[in-house]
């Protein structure tokens, strides 16, 4: 697989990481802390996925377990302040982008069943092919996630 879209919008992802004024979101939406920890699970279950299917099993991908409080507060809870967390997302998100490297044409056209939320929405529940499910983060969920921290950073300080 070509990564390169993956890697940029990664790139501008941490740019954005970097600013100092990241505040709370106004709607009540997710913090910068959230937003990260959230980024780091889905980076983490997409390059389980991918080595899964690399090993011959046929793995899904669900979403849910990414979105889930409990779980966004527990892998901030394991980071000893934002640095700490941006640097462990920075370092999933370079192993996902190096098992895609690696993928060939047979693994990467592989269907993963897919079961997708952005909140309370449905957004996808059919199989994709792998390689379509890492190129969503690059064409989506990376650039807007990283809107979501740049609105973050426009916001007043709670």
């Amino acid at each position: 697989m070509d990564t390169t879209a993956l890697r940029s919008a990664y790139e501008k992802f941490f740019e954005t990481t970097a600013r100092p004024d990241l505040g709370e979101a106004a709607d009540g939406g997710w913090n910068a802390d959230q937003v990260l920890a959230h980024v780091l699970s889905v980076d983490a279950a997409t390059a389980a996925v991918a080595l899964s299917v690399v090993s011959g099993a046929r793995p899904t991908f669900d979403n849910r377990v990414c979105l889930d409080g409990r779980n966004l507060d527990r892998i901030i809870a394991e980071h000893a302040g934002r640095a700490e967390l941006i640097a462990r997302v920075r370092s999933q998100a370079a192993v996902l982008c190096d098992i895609a490297d690696q993928l060939g044409d047979e693994d990467s056209a592989v269907l993963v069943p897919a079961f997708l939320m952005s909140g309370d929405e449905l957004l996808l529940d059919q199989p994709v092919p792998l390689a379509a499910l890492i190129d969503g983060l690059a064409e989506n969920h990376v650039p807007v996630h990283t809107r979501q921290l740049a609105e973050l950073s426009r916001q007043p300080r709670a």
